[in-house]
């Protein structure tokens, strides 16, 4: 039973997973635009937005935001926020040109600050804890094994690290950064507007409520 509920658990989030949304486009864009271990530490940085979310989710977040609604508003408003600000950096350096050769943007940018922003990302959209809220009510036993709160924190890890870890590899080769040179700025103000979009979406459904 218990295995079957962490199976059930690992096919929803790997389904989550693999949806497109400002996490994929994030660690999208710094495979490309920086380096391989960039979009790889991205990818470590999103996982362990991951595992928070989980954490927090088998700790009750549901029933904490249900009961303070104000509280959800808040952070999808700081969500939003931050969302808007990551696409107007990305915006602000659509123009400057890269140098790949002599290190580029990846010298500018340390690995630390790179996880903090995959981190950062991750944690933008608190409706995410809710989603992980909702799927553990529903697949997990009615009597949580200690060991649990355990796996499944880790597994949320896991499979987020994984997909993105793929992610940066395939796009972190050759043909899409030559590509991602040539088209550089379309791409960046492509990527920023998509962000902001992304942001003021968020932002915008919290407030009509």
């Amino acid at each position: 039973m218990f295995l079957s509920s962490l199976m059930a658990i690992a096919a929803v989030l790997i389904m989550g997973v693999i949806s497109p949304g400002p996490s994929f486009i994030y660690v999208a864009r710094n495979a490309v635009a920086r380096s391989r271990v960039h979009g790889l530490v991205t990818a470590l940085g999103t996982g362990a937005g991951a595992a928070i979310f989980s954490i927090m989710a088998m700790m009750g977040l549901q029933k904490v935001l249900t009961a303070v609604p104000e509280m959800f508003i808040g952070l999808k408003v700081a969500g939003g926020l931050y969302l808007l600000w990551l696409g107007y950096k990305i915006y602000r350096g659509a123009a400057q040109p890269m140098d790949f050769a002599a290190g580029g943007m990846a010298a500018e940018h340390s690995l630390l600050k790179t996880f903090r922003d995959g981190l950062y990302t991750q944690l933008s959209n608190p409706k995410t804890a809710l989603v992980f809220a909702s799927i553990f009510t529903a697949l997990l036993p009615e009597r949580i094994p200690l060991a649990f709160y355990y796996i499944v924190p880790l597994m949320s890890f896991l499979i987020d690290v994984s997909w993105y870890s793929l992610v940066a590899l395939v796009l972190s080769s050759a043909r899409p950064r030559s590509v991602y040179l040539r088209m550089k700025r379309k791409i960046d103000i492509v990527t920023a507007t998509v962000l902001g979009a992304l942001g003021l979406r968020l932002i915008a459904t919290s407030l009509s409520k």
